[in-house]
């Protein structure tokens, strides 16, 4: 059942007080005035601002009416004098909702039964959601969803309509352009829409889809304002990944599967990735890569910065967290090194009082139950560190273990990172350097290059063949220092990860 169908069933069914958990007021209100006209109900609105008025009341016709009102007190007296059938919306009345204005919470307790057996119905509208205790099973909490696809089309016809009448504005939007900026436009509300629409035609005086990337930055503003999500402006892409070739088609298949097309085609949206490997081989930059493939937001999710002093504030950190990526979704949700931030979620019990078992709890039943488009990719590097509910299938898609590059994918990540610093990788031998490089990482071999710049720089000579050999034999790779642990994540890995680049089966590391 659709959020307006639930809406209508509550009022008919005569439930007293609900709380709509929204920030949409104009989206509600046109909605109730729906409802009413078909049950013969008046619509009143509140504010601490202007008192109870009918609905729509401009604020130049409230100035001088019902000031006495504006008490909560006194409009909750108008809910019980008013005798016609009605519905009372109230817009902001959390503040006074507290021990501070215990009357309050004590009169609408009191009013509650009185509205069971009238038709009129009290809608607490309000961003944020917290009911006092004493008025719990009186109150029924609803969400109102963000605008899907048709409201957002709706919207988009509405502006094309309103601009093809001047001449300056230019429209350029195919299907394929309309798509990705609805697809774009999904998370915000239809007010954020219509704004972020008005400054595309007034900064670039034209409408087509290579605009998307305007849409997206209006996103960054809700998570910065979030305090709990950092946003990353991905500029990695997937040419700047060297080898992981099996990851990569993985991923390319999927790119189109929050679209519109995907859908009707019946494609669930899908849920996400675990990246397991070796340190240093490529798998947050596959994170930002993979956003940057299918153009949505980059959100990375500390799960450390959750952790408040305050009992209970933890769980709730994760949950708005959530909900703020469940926001601008369709997005990408990066959680790095997860083993390190859930390490010990078995026995925090003895550690912490259960803190990290209770967010790890919250964090998987939302991995099991999300329906909107979030793509979550988790980063571990020690598998013994997360606990096996994580790993289960149903949470995530698939689980790829990202090993060390071969001997071809070092070649390659030579290039790609010589080729990052304008250097021509024809110039130089890679096959000798690939060679000369077994057991190294990504990261090491970036590392070498840089060095080997320094050095280069110093002299006040080019990047030569030589200054990488220098580099390549003062670097210890990880794969000689860490032999054991690594070998044991691989043997872990055989037959329970999916390989990144799958490979021919190899001993381990030259010691």
């Amino acid at each position: 059942m659709n959020f307006p169908e639930e809406l209508e069933h509550l009022i008919r069914a005569r439930y007293p007080i609900l709380w709509v958990v929204t920030a949409e007021e104009t989206r509600l209100d046109a909605l109730l005035a729906g409802i009413a006209a078909r049950w013969d109900k008046r619509v009143y609105e509140w504010t601490c601002t202007g008192g109870v008025v009918p609905a729509g009341t401009s604020l130049q016709s409230q100035k001088p009416r019902h000031s006495t009102t504006k008490d909560p007190l006194a409009a909750l007296d108008c809910v019980v004098d008013q005798v016609e059938p009605a519905l009372f919306v109230f817009k902001d009345l959390h503040p006074f909702l507290t021990q501070s204005h215990a009357a309050v919470i004590r009169r609408l307790r009191e009013i509650a039964p009185h509205l069971k057996n009238s038709r009129k119905t009290i809608i607490l509208v309000s961003p944020v959601l917290d009911v006092p205790v004493e008025i719990d099973k009186e109150v029924t909490v609803l969400n109102f969803p963000l605008p899907g696809r048709p409201e957002l089309t709706a919207l988009l016809d509405q502006v094309i309509e309103e601009v093809s009448r001047a001449d300056r504005v230019l429209v350029d939007l195919d299907e394929a352009g309309r798509d990705r900026l609805l697809q774009a436009s999904l998370g915000l509300t239809l007010g954020e829409a219509e704004n972020v629409l008005a400054k595309i035609l007034v900064k670039h005086e034209r409408l087509s889809g290579d605009l998307a990337a305007e849409v997206l930055f209006e996103k960054q503003q809700i998570i910065r304002k979030s305090g709990l999500l950092e946003y990353y402006a991905s500029e990695e892409t997937f040419e700047q990944v060297g080898g992981l070739a099996a990851l990569k088609a993985w991923l390319a298949k999927r790119a189109s599967a929050f679209t519109g097309e995907a859908q009707a085609f019946g494609l669930p949206p899908p849920r996400g990735l675990l990246l397991l490997g070796v340190q240093g081989c490529g798998k947050s930059l596959c994170a930002k890569a993979v956003a940057n493939l299918w153009q949505v937001p980059l959100l990375r999710f500390d799960i450390g910065r959750v952790f408040g002093s305050l009992v209970g504030s933890s769980e709730e950190n994760v949950r708005r967290a959530i909900s703020v990526a469940e926001s601008v979704a369709p997005a990408v949700l990066w959680v790095d090194e997860i083993d390190k931030a859930l390490a010990g979620s078995q026995g925090s019990a003895l550690s912490d009082g259960g803190t990290t078992a209770r967010v790890f709890g919250t964090f998987l039943t939302w991995l099991s139950e999300k329906t909107s488009p979030v793509f979550v990719v988790a980063t571990a590097n020690e598998i013994t560190q997360l606990p096996p509910e994580l790993l289960r299938k149903g949470r995530l898609d698939e689980i790829f273990f990202v090993d060390l590059p071969s001997e071809a994918e070092r070649a390659e990540i030579f290039a790609v990172h010589l080729r990052k610093r304008q250097r021509d990788p024809a110039a130089f031998d890679l096959a000798e350097l690939a060679r000369a490089t077994e057991g190294f990482s990504g990261a090491e071999i970036e590392e070498i290059i840089v060095s080997a710049l320094f050095d280069a720089f110093h002299t006040r000579q080019p990047l030569a063949l030589g200054h990488l050999r220098e580099a390549l034999l003062q670097t210890v790779p990880l794969a000689r220092t860490l032999a054991e642990p690594i070998d044991r994540l691989r043997q872990w890995s055989v037959g329970r990860a999916r390989p990144a680049n799958p490979v021919p089966p190899r001993g381990n590391a030259p010691a």
